[in-house]
């Protein structure tokens, strides 16, 4: 089954006070109050008796402390063993509560910068290929990323249209996520292609995942971006050059709500010739890369860029290797600092096709245009 198929079958429940308020939701008949998704969850220590009280709570709308203590990670999400969605109740009560982890100058300017990126269109050679999607990320992706024959052909396009807003999933501010779906979709979908890439995570999980558990009909596939590297690279056969290296991966967090793309990600190692560490802040227990705590909580974001990157260096990693560019941004610095190679997966690729050398490629601060 396709993913927005089950997403629509799975998340077609819910409350009337969580239908007003837009979200996806949580299903109360599928929680059996075992608190597994508390005592996995990487930002809190909760006993057993702790995590069953506290999701108690929340079933009853109430102001649950984990609504203070998470970091929007939605690693609960993951680790709920029946699938009800934990996360999307917290989201719900932090938005409700208004609990968020930025402050409402801080909203007000990520939706500024959002609305400024201008739209942009590059028509690629072939008409029957996907458009490849950028959306307002552009600036934070490797330079020069598009010009890769790995997306020969491919219309480029970018820009605040095709930007989903997800980043709200972790301002505290969920409803704006959805409030913005349709539109998303609409000019998308305007493209007239039979498939988009994408090349943000937030924008491949919102087509995938959160549109059609939002009841929206998305008439095209979509791809995300590992997916479309392991495409690319399987079409090139003997002009891949395997690199021999062991790298890290930094997980998005957004991606616990579309754990498949993991499978994708590892094709992508395994046809690029690299080990990916076995390391302990990787998969489900996955660390956050911290850049939604810079303005609130400084000194913990700081925390989880060091975990990660000590973490990668005890199990003798080369490199960090990023699916999210906001991941990707965020902790190239400090993976510098600490001698570890920061790398952007489509640029591992790229350096498999011989197109640029394995090498630090960290990201480059560049004003949005």
């Amino acid at each position: 089954m396709k993913a927005g198929a089950w997403a629509r079958a799975a998340w077609n429940t819910g409350s009337e006070i969580e239908q007003k308020t837009g979200l996806l939701m949580f299903d109360t008949d599928r929680c059996t109050e075992c608190g597994a998704c508390l005592t996995q969850c990487p930002s809190v220590q909760y006993s057993t008796e702790k995590a069953i009280a506290e999701i108690r709570e929340l079933k009853q709308f109430g102001q649950a402390d984990i609504l203070s203590a998470c970091i929007t990670c939605m690693a609960c999400n993951e680790s709920c063993p029946t699938g009800a969605r934990p996360f999307d109740r917290i989201s719900m009560l932090q938005e409700q509560h208004g609990i968020r982890l930025v402050s409402g100058s801080r909203a007000d300017m990520i939706e500024t910068q959002l609305n400024s990126v201008p739209k942009h269109i590059v028509v690629g050679g072939d008409s029957r290929l996907p458009a490849l999607s950028l959306c307002v990320m552009e600036q934070a992706l490797p330079q020069n990323m598009a010009v890769s024959a790995l997306f020969k052909g491919l219309t480029i396009v970018s820009g605040s249209p095709y930007y989903s807003r997800v980043v709200h999933l972790h301002t505290g501010m969920p409803s704006l996520t959805r409030e913005h779906a349709a539109r998303f979709i609409e000019n998308l979908a305007d493209l007239g292609r039979k498939e988009i890439v994408f090349a943000h995570d937030d924008c491949y999980v919102m087509a995938a995942v959160l549109a059609p558990g939002y009841g929206i009909d998305v008439p095209f596939m979509a791809v995300h971006l590992a997916d479309w590297l392991c495409r690319a690279l399987a079409e090139k056969g003997t002009e891949v050059k395997l690199l021999g290296k062991r790298i890290a991966f930094q997980r998005p967090c957004i991606t616990r709500l579309a754990p498949w793309t993991d499978r994708c990600v590892d094709t992508v190692f395994r046809l690029t010739g690299v080990e990916r560490a076995a390391r302990t802040y990787d998969g489900m227990n996955a660390l956050c890369c911290g850049i939604g705590l810079m303005e609130k909580y400084p000194e913990r974001s700081r925390e989880l860029v060091q975990k990660n990157i000590a973490d990668a260096l005890k199990h003798g990693a080369e490199a960090m290797v990023f699916g999210c560019p906001s991941c990707y941004a965020f902790m190239s610095g400090p993976c510098m600092e600490a001698g570890l190679a920061p790398i952007f997966i489509s640029d591992l690729a790229r350096m498999a096709l011989g197109e640029i050398p394995f090498e630090p490629r960290p990201h480059i601060r560049r004003d949005i245009a």
